[in-house]
């Protein structure tokens, strides 16, 4: 499957790249968004695509040179969004005209097995953006008491049946995206009969969500992101992002509304923009993405 990127005529309303703009592309997974951005900012413009995948970076990285974007207008750095100032810092840009931050994972990651990512796909259970930093999510599982399971997967993901998806994790181990899938859906439908096949497929996907949000730490991630924001935008600059689930859209909309009542944007998006219709019949995934946006004052 080819990489699409979610909601990018929508991304690109609300960023409104031009000529001669400096862009940071927080999360440049397959390269769709910066591919489109890097359009729209030629002549002049100048696109810097930041990931913590050491695998798929420099696949992306080929592809857009290959579509003709030397050094001069395109930088790759394997780096986390947390440290947005850092990158800035060592490229000579003081801020941005425009930032973009998608914090879905890539068609790449999800089709390689390796990954764990897909649970309809034979692997190990990992979960890490990058696999050459920290523990995988069935050491993590291995790890964690049952209480303590429980309570990541209701803050990383509000699952309903948080006590009872922990308890049948942790009755044996589970090594393998395959195996995980097949304990937590077999498991809850014993358990919970009353419980449609969507609801626990649902819970499937809210508990492999927890622990890959947990691996990466992305919730530390996203809050370093969001504090440092502002002083990583120019005066009138713009910041879009893209979450998949209500705990990280929490997150950016109280950010930025706490800036907007400080005065540190000048406007922000009053309303959530969420895909259309024909994109997400074409990707089910697009139907959990929630897009926000601010300008800085």
């Amino acid at each position: 499957m080819p990489h699409r990127p979610m909601l990018l005529t929508e991304v690109l309303t609300c960023l409104r790249p031009a000529p001669g703009d400096v862009v940071v592309d927080c999360t440049l997974g397959g390269g769709g968004h910066a591919r489109a951005l890097l359009e729209r900012i030629l002549p002049g413009g100048r696109l810097m695509g930041l990931d913590v995948d050491p695998i798929e970076l420099p696949r992306t990285e080929a592809r857009l040179r290959a579509a003709g974007y030397g050094p001069d207008v395109f930088t790759a750095r394997h780096a986390s969004f947390a440290h947005l100032p850092d990158v800035l810092a060592a490229e000579g840009v003081p801020a941005a005209e425009v930032v973009l931050v998608d914090l879905g994972v890539s068609t790449m990651q999800l089709e390689t097995a390796a990954r764990g990512f897909n649970y309809k796909r034979p692997g190990p259970l990992d979960l890490r953006m990058n696999p050459e930093a920290g523990e995988p999510a069935s050491h993590l599982l291995a790890r964690l008491n049952e209480g303590d399971l429980a309570a990541l997967l209701v803050e990383h993901a509000d699952e309903p049946h948080a006590a009872l998806v922990a308890h049948l994790l942790k009755r044996q181990p589970v090594g393998t995206i395959h195996a995980f899938e097949r304990i937590v859906r077999t498991g809850l439908h014993a358990a919970r009969p009353d419980l449609s096949k969507s609801a626990v497929k649902m819970s499937v996907r809210r508990t492999q969500q927890a622990l890959r949000m947990a691996v990466n730490d992305e919730v530390a991630s996203l809050e370093a992101l969001l504090r440092a924001l502002p002083r990583c935008l120019v005066p009138g600059g713009r910041v879009a992002m893209l979450t998949f689930h209500s705990g990280e859209d929490r997150r950016v909309k109280k950010a930025f509304a706490e800036g907007r009542r400080a005065g540190v944007y000048a406007d922000i998006c009053r309303r959530v923009i969420k895909s259309g219709m024909e994109e997400t019949r074409a990707d089910r995934r697009a139907q959990a993405a929630k897009l926000r946006w601010a300008i800085r004052a």
